[in-house]
């Protein structure tokens, strides 16, 4: 797949309808299907069989697509490549999304050395540590830079959103930091939930082991088997 199909040169809107946070959450997963059928040569698709991939109704698929206007003609279903390239929009890849890691530990580093930031158009930065052994070392090709340069770095560099991965109890104050200096999305793995009066300010939390205990709870209590 070509760069120019991966992020396509689209503007982002700034004004959106009010959507649900369901609906928003589903986008990535089109994005995703939408990915793998551009990759099979797919040129278009019914909202019955992205349905069936996606394991949702084709009612659900066509409400959620109205929301941002639709995207589909009836009796030929949606254009593939165009429908990928709305949906890019609609998530801001391409849009020049900048990002640091704060937190050079096991999880910050293996965040960094995955391929999911560039393949979503998010360009990391720079990791940031106090830990002086881990200042100046390069982890999939980013650097990590002292917390004393995290602010100058941010301004100096229009850095869009951060990446925590410190430790619980320093959470809040390194957003703080961050917020001062410019940021105005924290991906948030730390276990500390964060809130702004600020709508500007926009927060995802992370919390790896609640999923985990939403596993545990399914294969504790799954459903009987049927005769």
């Amino acid at each position: 797949m070509s760069t120019s199909d991966q992020f396509p040169n689209l503007p982002v809107e700034e004004e959106l309808p009010t959507v649900a946070d369901p609906v928003i959450r589903r986008l990535p997963r089109y994005f995703r299907y939408l990915r793998i059928l551009m990759r099979n040569g797919k040129m278009r698709v019914s909202s019955g069989e992205l349905a069936a991939m996606m394991h949702i109704t084709a009612s659900q698929i066509r409400q959620d697509l109205n929301c941002f206007g639709g995207f589909g003609q009836q009796g030929y279903g949606y254009n593939v490549s165009y429908l990928y390239a709305k949906i890019c929009e609609l998530l801001g890849v391409g849009a020049g999304i900048t990002a640091v890691v704060i937190g050079a530990g096991d999880l910050g580093r293996a965040l960094v050395r995955s391929s999911m930031f560039a393949k979503r158009g998010v360009d990391i930065l720079s990791l940031f540590d106090i830990n002086p052994a881990l200042i100046g070392h390069e982890f999939g090709g980013v650097t990590v830079r002292d917390m004393t340069d995290l602010e100058t770095f941010c301004k100096q560099n229009e850095v869009k959103m951060a990446v925590l991965t410190l430790p619980k109890d320093q959470a809040e104050t390194v957003a703080d930091r961050l917020i001062a200096a410019g940021i105005k999305g924290l991906w948030n793995f730390t276990g500390k939930e964060l809130h702004y009066d600020d709508p500007e300010i926009v927060v995802e939390e992370v919390h790896l082991g609640d999923s985990l205990m939403s596993l545990n709870y399914r294969l504790c209590h799954k459903p009987a088997k049927k005769d």
